[in-house]
């Protein structure tokens, strides 16, 4: 599954478009609607808007993100097998400084961090 922004976004066609703070035209998604799919896109959302964020952070321009997310779950257990991610950064800065960049947003990006360090998810009544 891939979410795409500013120069490196997808044709909408290809999916669909989802309203973003950090770009006028919004993030086009290409996934799958299962729950897995689901679960890769939170990740793949949560990297690209933390790469426009801390890029303007850092002061570097961005003028694109593509972010690929992939896994996939032991379909007898449901048991995720992990998730990984590759994100292509479209910029005029050097290629370290986009380094530093991803390095930066693989710390912060909050969903990520979240199933890193593993979560309770509970059922409640009402």
């Amino acid at each position: 599954m891939t979410v795409s922004a500013g120069r490196l976004r997808a044709d909408p066609a290809q999916g669909w478009v989802v309203p973003h703070a950090w770009t006028p035209d919004g993030v086009v998604v290409r996934a799958e609607g299962t729950g897995a799919h689901v679960l890769h896109l939170s990740v793949a959302l949560c990297v690209l808007n933390d790469t426009f964020r801390e890029a303007e952070a850092l002061g570097l321009p961005v003028e694109g993100a593509r972010v690929v997310a992939q896994g996939s779950l032991d379909t007898e257990s449901w048991v995720s097998t992990g998730i990984t991610y590759a994100v292509d950064v479209d910029s005029t800065v050097p290629l370290d400084l986009v380094a530093k960049l991803l390095a930066r947003v693989d710390e912060v990006a909050e969903i990520p961090q979240a199933l890193r360090t593993g979560m309770s998810v509970e059922r409640t009544h009402g």
